[in-house]
């Protein structure tokens, strides 16, 4: 199924020059924001598995087998993934991805998330259309879709539990991808509406309250860092939240999300100099700083 977003490069014409029936186009008669036009994907017939990929990303010949032979396996799990490797805009390999489990149930998802020792990308999932649609699918509320992906694998692991392949069998592609190109004021929002969404959740699940207890603060941190830091490279057409503003936000996330916790962002010094950056001056230095390293 191709949800083709008023496209004008032919595609319609070239996947209708195919005469296969078993491919079906949904156009969409207007061009729609990237959030409007993923959220159709829950109004369209779908069989009883589905996944989602992005026109960038590669499913190997085997993808379909081998999850076909996990689902066989675990009948009984919310959600599928195979062990995938990375590739660059040309389809050069890069790295391949980290090593997971077998099984993880909602809680060790998270961790792997929160401490980044798990590579979590948007392609290569396979869920029930049924659980995708009941859950509302890949939220539109997250601005790009940033985070949107996150929140859904943590409500469908939080189902059942995620099964595994230990076959690679997808690619993502690395590149200028949404998520890279996405201005700092804009990601920042996603991110305090994932943490709205993980401060609700965990009031579900005793088990995501302790990883979370245990890992909230360094995931907090490291993104209080690295979007203070995006900010820095927004422009100031597109820019209404300064780092301070942002910190202080980040601050009241950590009420939310580890209350009983100190939460001292300005202690770790990439955070205190991005603070320090934000004004004219600084931000010449920066920049120029950026563009010296080629970033």
């Amino acid at each position: 199924m191709v949800l083709d977003n008023n496209s004008t490069d032919d595609t319609v014409q070239w996947i209708e020059s195919l005469h296969d029936a078993r491919v079906v186009i949904y156009r969409s008669p207007e061009s729609l924001g990237m959030e409007a036009n993923w959220e159709r994907a829950i109004a369209v017939k779908k069989n009883e598995f589905m996944t989602l990929i992005g026109h960038d990303d590669i499913l190997h010949s085997d993808y379909l087998s081998a999850m076909n032979a996990l689902i066989e396996k675990h009948p009984t799990a919310s959600l599928y993934q195979s062990h995938f490797k990375f590739i660059d805009a040309n389809g050069n390999d890069v790295r391949p991805c980290m090593p997971m489990k077998e099984i993880q149930y909602a809680d060790e998802f998270l961790k792997g998330e929160m401490t980044r020792t798990m590579d979590s990308m948007g392609t290569g999932y396979m869920m029930r259309s049924s659980d995708y649609d009941a859950l509302g699918g890949i939220s539109p509320l997250y601005p790009n879709l940033i985070f949107a992906d996150y929140e859904l694998w943590v409500k469908l692991t939080n189902l059942g539990y995620l099964a595994v392949s230990g076959e690679e069998a997808f690619s993502y592609r690395l590149h200028d991808s949404a998520s890279k190109l996405t201005n700092g004021e804009e990601y920042q929002r996603a991110f305090g509406r994932y943490v709205l969404f993980l401060t609700g959740i965990k009031e579900q699940n005793q088990n995501i309250k302790a990883v979370i207890d245990q890992y909230g603060k360094r995931f907090l941190l490291y993104f209080c860092q690295s979007l203070s830091h995006r900010l820095l490279k927004t422009s100031a057409s597109a820019r209404k939240t300064s780092v301070g503003a942002f910190i202080k936000k980040c601050r009241g996330y950590a009420q939310l999300l580890i209350p009983d916790q100190s939460f001292r962002p300005l202690a770790k010094p990439k955070i205190l100099a991005a603070y320090l950056l934000d004004n004219a001056v600084g931000l010449k230095l920066f920049r120029l700083y950026k563009k010296l390293q080629g970033k």
